[in-house]
């Protein structure tokens, strides 16, 4: 089975085109290196640079590859300059993926699993989040992922694009063997970040607002394990593969850490100080997101395996191992 992936030079698709080439899929990666790292994708990948939105390019990929399915991690991400820059985040986001969902439809490429994210629920009033809680964005990036599930709603009814769209909340950790892992420039990412402060390449970090309604008076988030993350992307394939049906999912852990927790569990895992100021709040941050995953533990039989601690404990291994990144 062949199968596209989006933005498989970035780090969430980095690690999907590692596992499922480990796991004997035939895999296409297309990504314009923008945020990517040509040195991230796995050995054995076809890797084409490109746009998604290029209509010639994309006809190129899909005339010269038998796909069966994409999985679509590209896009823009950052929810602090989604909200200064809303223009470049729907055009990148909403019309790039609209154009590829065109180009898909065009070759006959029938299902996708679109990585969605847990920005679409805003600012819940419920402490446990599941698929049923009212959808209200607040800030850019959040609205432009539901609008683009809403195109896949209509893609599905209009021309049979099955869609799977995964919800996800924090993603963070390595592959455990620390060879690949997260590299943004600039790095905005909390555990990434308090990592680099415990390897002395920042004096000190910031954690944006104390005065949150949470138990430390920091924001709270759902941390989930990149390589579990992408277990769920195969099964929701599989489901969709097997039954034709469409659907949308959590996938978060049902518990929360905050950021203060966080940085207490790196120091523990690392044995270094990590130094934090606490500064103003950012613009478009929820003081807490925790997600409940019964939907995708019954329908797909998602399980976890991996905890806080060994999500910042193959983190460490990476950023120990790898202290530039990717060094591109």
């Amino acid at each position: 089975m062949t199968i596209l992936i989006t933005g498989g030079a970035g780090y969430i698709g980095s690690h999907a085109t590692a596992i499922f080439r480990e796991k004997g899929y035939d895999v296409v990666v297309v990504d314009d290196l923008s945020k990517g790292h040509r040195a991230a994708v796995a050995e054995g990948a076809k890797l084409y640079v490109g746009n998604i939105a290029d209509k010639a390019f994309m006809d190129t990929v899909l005339c010269e590859n038998s796909v069966d399915a994409v999985i679509h991690f590209a896009a823009y991400s950052l929810v602090g300059e989604s909200m200064q820059k809303p223009y470049e985040y729907y055009k990148n986001n909403v019309a790039g993926s609209m154009e590829l969902f065109e180009s898909l439809v065009r070759h006959g490429v029938k299902n996708i699993v679109f990585s969605s994210t847990a920005a679409t629920y805003g600012q819940p009033e419920d402490g446990i989040i599941t698929e049923k809680t009212p959808n209200s964005p607040i800030n850019t990036y959040g609205e432009t992922k539901l609008a683009i599930e809403k195109m896949l709603k209509w893609y599905n009814s209009a021309y049979g694009l099955n869609y799977t769209a995964l919800r996800y909340f924090n993603v963070a950790g390595a592959y455990p063997d620390g060879h690949i892992g997260e590299d943004h420039h600039p790095e905005t990412h909390l555990i990434p970040i308090v990592l680099q402060c415990a390897a002395g390449k920042r004096d000190r970090m910031k954690i944006f607002g104390g005065d949150y309604p949470t138990k430390d008076g920091t924001c709270v988030r759902d941390y989930i394990h990149v390589c579990d993350l992408i277990s769920a992307h195969e099964l929701a394939l599989k489901h969709m593969l097997e039954t034709g049906e469409c659907g949308i999912y959590n996938l978060g852990t049902g518990g929360g850490y905050s950021n203060l927790e966080i940085v207490e569990t790196a120091r523990k895992v690392t044995g270094a100080a990590i130094p934090t100021d606490i500064v103003d709040r950012r613009p478009g941050d929820p003081p807490t997101l925790v997600a409940s995953s019964e939907k995708a533990e019954t329908v797909l039989g998602w399980q976890r395996k991996y905890g806080i601690e060994d999500i910042i404990s193959h983190a460490w291994k990476w950023h120990s191992s790898h202290p530039d990144g990717y060094g591109d």
